[in-house]
């Protein structure tokens, strides 16, 4: 198999994602969220990024997650071909006032980052006790699946 050096269309290409996204600039990175249970799931894609080049942090109900890639090339190496984006990389989450924020947790494994944000307990369907003058307390159950009679 040989690499071809030069791809007109590529290079195009390369150099019109360059312009428009400022050469090196910040990127976005493609995610995957759901809700599983009484919990969201965040899933991140970073191939090739080391966990040690990850960093989140929660502002108020703001998640920014940055990263950062490095070029595997070193000094002295003979660039053929150079499609993978390096640099810095940045995505920000804005969350319901119905997560916990202060219990995230996050998870680098496999070049995937993966967040865990559990419903915050005052947005879990509770019981409420209610009652009238001369009878027994009805509990009638609230939350966000099912609403409240009166």
């Amino acid at each position: 198999m040989t690499l071809m050096r030069f791809d007109p269309f590529r290079d195009l290409e390369r150099l019109t994602e360059q312009a428009l996204a400022g050469g090196r600039g910040p990127r976005a990175m493609p995610i995957e969220a759901f809700r599983r249970g009484e919990e969201f799931v965040v899933a991140l894609d970073l191939p090739g990024v080391d966990p040690e080049d990850v960093d989140v942090t929660v502002e108020r109900n703001v998640v920014t997650v940055r990263a950062q890639r490095k070029p595997l090339r070193g000094e002295g190496d003979e660039l053929l071909v150079d499609e993978r984006p390096t640099g810095e990389f940045s995505r920000q989450f804005f969350l319901g006032d119905n997560l916990d924020t202060s219990r995230l947790s996050a998870h680098f494994d496999r070049g995937v980052l993966t967040m865990t944000i559990p419903v915050a307990e005052s947005s879990k369907p509770r019981k409420i006790q209610v009652g009238h003058e001369g009878s027994e307390p009805k509990t009638i159950e609230t939350g966000s699946e099912q609403p409240a009679n009166a």
